[in-house]
């Protein structure tokens, strides 16, 4: 049986991955870089809420195996990334 929480984490993963393919087809589509240019601003959203809430549910399915100290570390390392994508 599939644990729920790595139901849930595949279950975002594949409906990113879903968006991520429409917004290639709609660039397309569209056919002018000002549109295109549009589409992937909006999933630069996208991308870094799915992993915050990936990580968090997978933090959350295993926040009873793991201690206070090594979450906050997984935390720091989100944040990290974050900040890396973000950061201008």
């Amino acid at each position: 049986m599939l644990d729920k929480f790595v139901a849930s984490m595949a279950t975002l993963r594949i409906i990113s991955g879903t968006l991520e393919i429409i917004a290639a087809i709609l660039m397309i589509k569209l056919g002018r870089i000002d549109k295109a240019l549009a589409v992937n601003t909006a999933l630069a959203f996208v991308g870094p809420t799915v992993l915050i809430v990936t990580t968090s549910l997978g933090l959350m399915g295993m926040a009873d195996k793991l201690s206070w100290g090594k979450i906050g570390w997984v935390a720091c390392g989100v944040v990290c990334l974050l900040i890396g994508i973000l950061k201008k």
